[in-house]
């Protein structure tokens, strides 16, 4: 799911190499056609799923060197690199195990039951199947192979902003507390 297309399958290729180097997981890849083609990057940090205008601005620079040389995308574009949001696309099966508990939509590729559209609280992953409590219905799981997953992403809800809230506090905290360490200055033996 973090690509829909040829197109995107071949973006990806050289996108994630680069965004390993720099300590980034590539979310998701889209080109899409308009007046000008745009071919749109999701990103976050492997280490604390956040990511920074400077961490899109070395991705964006690093990607559009190797794609001017490699030539993916045969007419103009225009890139774009950014977080995946709140309301980010769930495209690796580890993700709906990162979001269990959060509200999200799934849609599938083929109707089950007689629908391909499912909402509700993630409940974990087995054997490859994506569990979700669906909403309105009390005491039901849905178990939806990953692989029948043509789109998913989780739903903005008081839950999310707070948890998405406390990773930010805890990674400006964290970047604040290697600064300071980065300040100090040794002692010039002046006792």
């Amino acid at each position: 799911m973090k690509t829909k297309t040829n197109t995107d399958e071949r973006v990806l290729a050289l996108a994630e190499p680069i965004a390993e180097d720099l300590g980034l997981r590539i979310v998701r890849i889209r080109v899409m056609a308009g007046k000008r083609k745009t071919v749109q990057i999701m990103a976050e940090r492997i280490s604390d799923g956040q990511m920074a205008v400077e961490n899109c601005e070395a991705l964006s620079r690093e990607l559009s060197a190797i794609m001017e040389v490699e030539d993916p995308i045969s007419d103009a574009y225009v890139l774009e690199v950014s977080s995946p949001g709140l309301d980010r696309p769930l495209t690796d099966l580890e993700d709906f195990t990162t979001y269990e508990g959060y509200k999200a939509k799934l849609e599938l590729d083929r109707l089950v039951e007689g629908r391909k559209r499912f909402r509700g609280v993630l409940a974990g992953v087995e054997d490859g199947h994506v569990d979700i409590n669906l909403d309105g219905e009390e005491d039901f799981t849905a178990s939806l192979p990953f692989e029948w997953i043509a789109e998913a992403k989780l739903m903005i809800t008081d839950e999310l902003i707070e948890a998405g809230q406390k990773a930010k506090e805890k990674t400006q905290e964290a970047a604040k507390a290697a600064a300071e360490m980065n300040n100090t200055n040794p002692s010039d033996g002046d006792a």
